[in-house]
């Protein structure tokens, strides 16, 4: 379900800005956001979505935004106390939804790596670097870094976003901006990171965003480790030199590389298991970290 589909004819007076899972309501200081169920792979936003989903994202954010130490964006999740288009329609909204703070973003993603994976793997087998700065030569693929890495990179509208050095990072915000983005996501990455392990969960990275408040407050804003911003591998499976399966849509990119896809098209539905399967990754993702056994109900 694309729950903000079924809003947007009836939020009449607020502008929607409408993202690849998520859509962002305007109240002028404040914003509601809305996780839907939709799901994209290979810059395409699939015709399928994944039950559950939306639901996911938000409580993971929800439940990391309680534990790390930030300041935040979140306001509350008390939909009956919204302006009346929202509250009307709590059955759409529940558990996917989160009304936060305005502010002015960074347009930068603070990502931080504990694993030698994804980008910036490639960028090591290449250069023996990551985002311009050296790593010990040797490595393995999915290896342990002997510390956290911050590797910012560009926001991009649409295609893929690129890695920046930090002299280019510190070009474009500053010194004193680009030291506070670079310590604040090491030590919220790190903290998380140490719980998961104890849930059997390695995050491998992640990626933060940040926004600067009318005061100039620098908060944490957008979905915080989640397996969409995450990279989240089983403890249990993971070894130096492999690539351990992921939390996240992989079995939905499997299945379009062997479905006879071109990527310049618009992609096919996807088969029921294939949904249900990514469905339960995600789910599953919920339940260790949080604790919870059931399955996840965050109405």
């Amino acid at each position: 379900m694309a729950a903000a589909l079924l809003l947007q004819s009836s939020v009449a007076g607020y502008p929607c800005r409408n993202g690849k899972v998520r859509d962002v309501y305007d109240l002028g200081d404040e914003l509601i956001i809305v996780a839907t169920d939709r799901i994209s792979a290979f810059d395409w936003i699939l015709p399928t979505g994944i039950p559950d989903k939306g639901r996911v994202l938000t409580a993971l954010t929800l439940f990391w935004l309680e534990r790390l130490p930030t300041p935040h964006h979140l306001i509350d999740i008390n939909i009956e106390s919204w302006p009346e288009p929202f509250a009307a329609q709590r059955d759409i909204l529940a558990g996917r939804s989160m009304r936060v703070r305005k502010t002015q973003v960074v347009p930068i993603e603070c990502v931080v790596r504990g694993y030698l994976a994804g980008s910036a793997w490639s960028e090591y087998s290449r250069t023996g670097s990551v985002c311009g700065s050296p790593l010990p030569a040797g490595l393995a693929e999915s290896q342990q870094l002997d510390a956290p890495v911050f590797t910012p990179a560009t926001k991009e509208e649409s295609g893929h976003d690129i890695n920046i050095s930090w002299p280019e990072l510190v070009g474009r915000v500053g010194a004193t901006l680009a030291e506070e983005l670079r310590q604040r996501s090491i030590r919220c990455y790190a903290q998380a990171a140490a719980y998961a392990r104890e849930r059997g969960i390695l995050i491998a990275d992640t990626k933060f965003e940040w926004g600067k408040t009318a005061l100039g407050e620098l908060i944490l804003i957008d979905e915080v480790l989640t397996p969409d911003s995450s990279r989240f591998w089983p403890a249990a499976e993971w070894r130096a030199g492999q690539t351990p399966p992921s939390f996240d849509k992989q079995f939905v990119r499997d299945w379009l590389v062997t479905s006879g896809w071109d990527r310049n098209s618009p992609p096919p539905p996807l088969p029921e298991h294939v949904v249900e399967r990514t469905r339960q990754k995600y789910v599953e993702a919920f339940n260790r970290l949080t604790g919870r056994e059931s399955m996840v109900d965050c109405r």
